[in-house]
């Protein structure tokens, strides 16, 4: 469809060779005149020569909706795909169906990318051939059309639909330095074009020519594209100017018909078949080939689908938009019917509509028709109808045609600029030959005055002539006389040179006497060398002497290693004396934590494990009640310090790699206590500390190992810097591991522990999803152990928190990254279920990710908006009240529903 006339001459014809293939273009013995503008040859049923397509239809059905889903066994389907056959088994009972072929079947789990392929990508490439093109979607409302023509799929490529990815096609195949592309994107919305990407242009008229029949918009704006950008830049305005509404049948129900119309303009470089006849002496003004261009369009084709008012429910305004749609939809079912059956009258002067798709169906546009359908029987008339439609649009045959137009623009351009080029020329030669006849007349005139100079010269030079003649005698003789004198003084030079070469002779012999006392001086030094030698043998002797004396020490030095090494097993032993002692103080919190009310619970948790979620390894209230317990920790801790002073942390950290699991077992649970401690967590990372525990995360089998590395890596991790060092070390990964292998619940714990401290870092944030920290986390919730689900509850409450807090400050944007694991659904079935500290960091998370608008939509379908109002009631605690009313409130979607 044209939006304006081309300037120049255009050739329309119709193609007459298969595409791909090419044939030679015959010169013409005598000149003619060119063709006149936008002259078309003869119609296919004359030109026996013509190119005739048959509309493709292919058949898409959407995957079952929520509703569907929801029935379950219950559900009633009334298609059947043959895929392989590419037929479609359409079941109005369980004993009557009917069969149906069609150009290509897809299922549900068709992709994007396959239905491009097939439907569009053959219309695409036809289109950069120059031919015109259509791409159509028509069903029922809800369907799948506009997902299918219109996604976007800017942040997933896959998704991406056909209007995207046809426009992306053309951009990789076309030239920016010698073709061109413009879009205009239409609404056609209450029986009125409208322009989608000037909301302000309306009513746009519908315009036909008379003399090609010939379909033009002259008011719609046409944007150039340069890039793939400025594509999803303008699809995004005309999605959000394109007329919606909400509908029983689809959420998002389109009430217009969308229309992107692309135009493409591509040069081709080739001589005319007949020559143009221009005067002899113009010849050298006009080049021997013509530009000639391809222009070409394509209508990607977003129909509003078909509904009934009593399926959609419908109201108000609604139900005179469903009029007009189903209005223009019938007007092109019957001009389908007609140009099915051969009518001699199409009524395409019913609707807008098909004046506008007037090339696509009867006309010379290469056309793919895709119908989508729904897989319920509910909607069996519609799906049948559908059907119906899309067989009989596999009648029509369209003539398509090549469009080829003389570039006379260029070819002005070219001419134009071969005039200015040669008047310049004629200009530059006239200036050069006013420069050279004057430079003549300039030469002329010097030559007569060297002239006139000459024969002045030549009077003066035969005068002097005559003068010289006179002297030269005079001048002979005085020559002769010098040249005697320089005779006698060359001779004189001879004697002194006979008397200075008999000096060097006496020179020479000098000389020869000096050589032969460096000859001596020579044999004297040789001897010297022998000397030094036997001088260097006795110095060897005494190295090789000195180095057995080394190795003697060495030994010694050996042997108080493994004295050293027997000190150590006795520390090891005291380590050992400890640990047993610790075992009877864990078993003595046990029994307090049972006497203690459940405000203390969470308190007396931290104490018994390694575990910090504060700083220190306990809660300071609960030390201050139990005066006893406080003073064997202490007592503890500094046994273990004394034995850190004593051993050194070097050889505590070496302890890590021996052989003997006893040793690894109490040498990991020295360096988790130490760890404990902030002062200690520098130096034992400086120490290689941090790699030694990674890697006996990695390599050991042993759950007690497991158990006291993992408490060890969460106290680390309560440093910041030493997070970046777990998460770049892999660690959030290993403790995924363990988690996975692992049934015993203290280990669980520890696990847990550290990775919930992990959490409390929005920066390692996507890092710990990615190597499965969030999963392992919400995995471990099947031991059902109390202490695993409060360290479970800390760490979804930290993710949260932060999030939240980045999301707040517009540094992130998008859906929590909790959501996509099944977070909420895990919240809404435990909310309740644990004690009072466990419950408040499970309240903490929920009310965090219902701060992100982004989550509103998850929340509300999990029904979070009961939990919400419960928390915002209930909960005990002021802070969780307060998220859940200030989400409550601010919120558009939530306040929606609560209506």
């Amino acid at each position: 469809m044209a939006t304006g006339s081309g300037a120049g001459r255009a050739s329309v014809r119709p193609v007459d060779r298969p595409r791909g293939t090419s044939t030679a273009r015959s010169k013409s013995v005598a000149p003619r005149r060119p063709p006149s503008p936008a002259r078309a040859r003869p119609a296919a049923d004359h030109d026996p020569t013509a190119d005739l397509c048959r509309v493709r239809v292919a058949l898409r059905i959407r995957p079952k909706n929520a509703d569907e889903l929801a029935q379950g066994a219950d559900f009633d389907t009334c298609v059947e795909l043959q895929a392989e056959c590419k037929k479609l088994k359409l079941k109005k009972n369980n004993w009557a169906s009917e069969s149906y072929q069609f150009d290509e079947i897809f299922g549900e789990n068709s992709s994007q990318k396959r239905i491009y392929e097939v439907v569009a990508k053959p219309v695409v490439e036809s289109v950069l051939e120059g031919y015109n093109g259509t791409v159509m979607a028509y069903g029922q409302t809800g369907t799948g059309k506009t997902y299918t023509v219109g996604q976007l799929g800017k942040e997933d490529p896959s998704e991406r639909g056909i209007m995207v990815r046809a426009l992306e096609h053309i951009l990789s195949s076309m030239s920016l330095e010698t073709d061109s592309m413009a879009v205009s994107y239409l609404q056609l919305y209450l029986e009125s074009v409208q322009d989608l990407l000037a909301p302000e242009k309306t009513n746009i008229p519908i315009v036909e020519d008379s003399k090609t029949g010939e379909v033009s918009l002259p008011g719609a704006a046409i944007v150039e594209i340069k890039d793939l950008e400025h594509v999803f830049q303008l699809l995004q305005i005309g999605e959000t100017n394109r007329h919606a509404a909400d509908t029983k049948m689809n959420t998002e129900s389109s009430r217009s018909h969308a229309i992107l119309i692309i135009h493409l303009q591509r040069s081709l470089k080739m001589k005319e078949e007949n020559t143009v006849s221009i005067p002899s002496d113009a010849e050298h003004t006009l080049p021997g080939d013509l530009p000639l261009v391809l222009k070409s369009k394509l209508l990607i084709v977003d129909l509003a689908g078909s509904e009934r008012i009593d399926k959609s429910g419908s109201e108000g305004h609604m139900i005179e938009e469903a009029k007009f749609i189903n209005l223009s939809l019938s007007s092109l079912g019957k001009c389908i019917n007609a140009l099915a059956e051969n009518s001699s009258h199409i009524p395409t002067r019913d609707s807008k509509l098909t004046r506008m798709l007037r090339d696509s169906f009867g006309g010379t546009a290469r056309t793919s028709l895709v119908v989508t359908i729904g897989p319920s029987a509910r909607h069996y008339s519609e799906t049948s109808s559908t059907v119906l439609f899309g067989q009989r649009a596999m009648k029509i045959v369209n003539t398509i045609r090549l469009k080829e137009e003389v570039d006379y623009e260029t070819l002005y351009k070219k001419v134009e600029d071969e005039v200015d080029h040669l008047t310049s020329d004629m200009e530059r030669q006239q200036k050069l030959r006013q420069r050279e006849k004057m430079q003549l007349e300039k030469r002329l005139k010097v030559s007569e005055a060297f002239l006139h100079d000459l024969k002045m010269t030549s009077t003066m030079q035969i005068e002097q002539q005559q003068l010289e003649s006179f002297s030269t005698t005079q001048i002979l003789s005085e020559t002769t006389k010098a040249h005697e004198k320089k005779v006698g003084e060359l001779l004189r030079q001879l004697e002194e040179e006979k008397s200075r070469s008999a000096s060097m002779k006496g020179h020479f012999n000098v000389l020869e006497q000096q050589l032969s006392d460096a000859q001596s001086s020579a044999q004297f030094q040789e001897n010297t060398a022998r000397e030094l030698k036997r001088d260097l043998s006795k110095v060897t002797e005494i190295f090789t002497n000195q180095v057995h004396s080394l190795e003697g020490k060495i030994s010694q030095l050996m042997s108080e290693k493994e004295l050293m090494y027997k000190e150590l097993k006795s520390a090891q032993a005291k380590v050992q004396d400890e640990a047993r002692h610790r075992q009877s103080l864990e078993a003595e919190v046990v029994r307090l934590k049972r006497s203690k009310t459940d405000n203390c619970a969470e308190e007396s948790k931290t104490l018994c494990g390694m575990v910090r979620s504060g700083s220190g390894l306990g809660s300071e209230a609960f030390m201050s009640k139990s005066g006893n317990f406080k003073e064997t920790l202490a007592s503890q801790r500094g046994t273990i310090s004394k034995i850190f002073e004593e051993v050194g942390l070097p050889n505590v950290l070496a302890l890590l790699k021996s052989e003997e699991l006893e040793v690894q077992i109490h040498a990991v649970k020295v360096v988790a206590n130490l760890a404990a401690e902030d002062i200690n967590q520098e130096k034992i990372v400086e120490e290689g500390g941090l790699d030694a525990l990674l890697s006996l995360l990695e390599t050991s089998e042993n759950t007690t190992i497991h158990r006291a590395t993992a408490g060890a890596i969460a106290n680390l991790a309560m440093n910041v810097s030493n997070q970046a060092l777990i998460m770049n070390k892999g660690g959030a990964q290993l403790l995924a591991n363990i988690a996975s292998k692992t049934d015993d619940p203290q280990t669980m714990r520890m696990v847990a522990g550290a990775i919930a401290n992990l959490c409390g870092n929005e920066k390692w944030h996507a890092m710990l999803k990615q190597d499965g920290g969030i999963k392992a986390l919400l995995g471990m919730f099947q031991t059902g152990h109390t202490d695993v689900i409060a360290q479970i509850a800390r760490g979804l409450a930290n993710f949260a928190k932060c999030e939240s807090r980045v999301i707040s400050q517009g540094h992130k944007k998008g859906r929590s990254l909790l959501i996509e694991d099944g977070i909420l659904s895990w919240i809404m079935a435990n909310s309740t279920m644990f004690p009072p500290s466990t419950r408040r960091h499970i309240e903490l998370a929920f009310c965090h990710l219902a701060q992100n608008v982004e989550n509103s939509r998850d929340i509300i379908i999990t029904g979070g908006i009961k939990e919400l109002l419960r928390i915002s009631r209930e909960s005990s605690r002021d802070d969780a009240r307060t998220l859940a009313k200030k989400a409550l409130n601010s919120n558009p979607a939530f306040l929606k529903e609560i209506q």
